[in-house]
């Protein structure tokens, strides 16, 4: 529960991330279409791209969006 003026962030593969961790398919989202996916409740306040390092010498671009609660 998200009281309205309430920020959530949230932390998504990003569309030129992997389509799989661990085996299993991920869905991959640009800051637009999780906007899209949480819908007119939420507005994308900001968003920052993430490459992260694996342990096994890989590269994962993930995304970092915060939205607010309308």
């Amino acid at each position: 529960m998200l009281k309205p003026g309430g920020s959530a962030i949230l932390a998504t593969f990003a569309t030129e991330g992997p389509q799989k961790c661990s085996g299993l398919p991920v869905m991959r989202y640009l800051p637009d279409s999780l906007a899209s996916e949480l819908g007119e409740g939420f507005t994308l306040v900001e968003s920052r791209p993430h490459l992260h390092s694996t342990p096994w010498g890989a590269t994962q671009a993930f995304q970092y969006s915060r939205f607010r609660k309308r």
